[in-house]
């Protein structure tokens, strides 16, 4: 018997630009760039929050650099951040019960997610602004 060998053909790149992920995959991905950014956001969180809290003088210097637009845009990235990750994270406990593992579910889940988040990132900004 001959023994024939099969040479797959793989890519030898992966072009991240040409990947179609479905819903869950995309709000799998948000979760977890959500999750690093708030990780790595801790620092600046902190100092503003201690600044805000330190003394009548820090409070001020806290109100003017808040009131900066770059800093207001990076805010509410933040809590969106923050919004989505909640959101997530509670979807990702479901699922782990296994609840709503099927692709129907977890399309109309990841759906919920993100109108959730961008709801109530919306609503806290119209409020907080």
């Amino acid at each position: 018997m001959t023994e024939v060998t099969l040479k797959k053909q793989r890519p030898k790149h992966l072009a991240l630009n040409e990947i179609r992920l479905p819903l869950p995959g995309k709000v799998s991905i948000l979760h977890r760039v959500s999750g690093s950014g708030l990780f790595l956001m801790l620092p600046v969180l902190l100092a503003l929050f201690g600044a805000s809290v330190g003394s009548p003088e820090s409070y001020a210097v806290f109100r003017e650099f808040v009131g900066n637009i770059f800093v207001k845009l990076l805010l509410v990235g933040l809590l969106w951040a923050y919004l989505h990750h909640f959101c997530a994270g509670i979807r990702f406990l479901l699922l782990d019960v296994h609840v709503g593992v099927d692709k129907e579910s977890a399309v109309k889940s990841a759906r919920l997610v993100l109108i959730v988040s961008l709801t109530l990132t919306a609503l806290l900004v119209a409020k907080l602004w």
